[in-house]
């Protein structure tokens, strides 16, 4: 290991809502924990992946909606931290927490580590209303977009839209309290979206982008750690092979590609805005225009982002952790060829892109090597246990997942 973190300063994985198999905690809580990094977690119950981990010092059990009063949620925070002892380095897992970490910095600060970033920022970031404005106001492409407000406005669009459209809940929190689509929504036909509106309410809580066929397209990455004056320490550029469900959800398998003109584009992006900390951007290279298209911000620790490793062994948690504790984060260049498997939704995922016929040209042939998002020969526990839970719900979420990517379709 070319350098040594602070042993002396914990991290706490924060994560809000019931989502127990995320493999992106478990990552973090080893990659900080084989530094000898001491890790605590927020826990839905004793029996979760990442409270099984042999690196984990702590789990604090604390079941969560995300809907809960934010004044709440930082009295939570703050009992955690008074019974870690010293102040920790935050690692938000979701877009709740890290919003609500941003917006509350000041009752947090001395108690925490965090990055000092903006405190409104990430709640525009994570919003897909807020994002579309700040990528027309930088120059950045993005997909037509609109968001209506109300279910005229929808009839509208719909009257002039064309079809496939796709459908996502527009903020952070009101997608835990009002969801209006399960996930990201391909919708085929203008009765389709008028069939599923109608459940939406009077305000409906809805983006509805423009579609960027598959057959024209290619799915990309970028995960990214920036210090306070918005430099990137660490930012590393790689293609989606498949994600489940099929083309509109979390990545399920992916490979470290070198790709110059998106890292400039990033560095660049968050410079003009300002933004301190970790990234996780999902961008679609439209083939008929030549231009990545940003389609989510997630300002905040992305599952996946154990597939991206330097040469000098610095991921963007180590990053984080290495930067706020004042100690200096290694160049190195990205470890190039790479491989990531999420390995209980990529064969469901396998199966289905072998049916749609969707390619990567820029994936490698071989990998160069693979990080499973599970299994580790230094830590089985966490496998074992997502197995056991995974089995039954994780098959039937799965399946739930599966149906609301399809219902817009299916409706009309």
């Amino acid at each position: 290991m070319p350098f040594e973190a602070d042993r002396d300063v914990p991290a706490l994985i924060v994560k809000f809502g019931d989502y127990p198999l995320h493999h992106g905690g478990v990552g973090a809580i080893r990659s900080l924990g084989r530094l000898g990094v001491p890790m605590y977690a927020i826990t839905e119950d004793r029996y979760t992946p990442a409270a099984a981990s042999r690196y984990l010092t702590r789990a604090f059990v604390w079941p969560t909606t995300g809907t809960e009063d934010p004044g709440r949620l930082i009295e939570g925070l703050i009992r955690i931290g008074r019974r870690i002892g010293r102040p920790a380095v935050l690692v938000p897992t979701d877009e709740e927490a890290a919003i609500l970490i941003a917006e509350h910095q000041s009752d947090l600060f001395g108690r925490f580590l965090f990055p000092r970033v903006q405190s409104r920022l990430p709640r525009r970031l994570a919003s897909k209303q807020g994002l579309h404005e700040l990528c027309v106001e930088h120059g950045i492409a993005s997909p037509e977009a609109a968001f209506p407000q109300s279910y005229d406005d929808i009839v509208d669009f719909a009257e002039k839209a064309r079809f496939p459209v796709v459908a996502k809940n527009r903020e952070a929190f009101v997608r835990r309290r009002r969801p209006a689509v399960g996930g990201t929504t391909r919708i085929a036909t203008c009765e389709g979206l008028l069939a599923l509106a109608r459940d939406w309410g009077e305000r409906p809580g809805v983006i509805l982008q423009e579609y960027l066929p598959r057959e024209e397209a290619e799915d990309w990455i970028v995960h990214a750690y920036f210090d306070r004056d918005s430099t990137p320490l660490a930012l590393f550029t790689g293609v989606k092979v498949r994600s489940w469900p099929p083309h509109a959800g979390m990545t399920a398998s992916a490979y470290v590609v070198d790709n110059p003109e998106l890292a400039d584009l990033t560095a660049r992006f968050i410079k003009q805005i300002g933004y301190t900390g970790i990234i996780d951007l999902d961008l679609r290279f439209d083939r008929r225009d030549g231009q990545y298209k940003l389609l989510d911000f997630n300002p905040r620790m992305g599952a996946q982002f154990r597939l991206f490793e330097s040469e000098s062994a610095v991921d963007v948690v180590r990053a984080m952790h290495l930067d706020l504790t004042g100690r200096a984060v290694p160049e190195g260049e990205q470890r190039a060829g790479h491989r990531y498997v999420v390995e209980n939704i990529d064969l469901p995922a396998l199966l289905a892109y072998r049916r749609s016929g969707y390619t990567t040209p820029h994936a490698p042939k071989r990998p160069s090597g693979t990080e499973l998002a599970w299994f580790a020969g230094d830590d089985p526990l966490p496998f074992l246990t997502m197995l056991g839970r995974f089995v039954r719900p994780g098959a039937r979420h799965l399946h739930q997942m599966w149906r609301a990517s399809r219902r817009g379709s299916a409706t009309g």
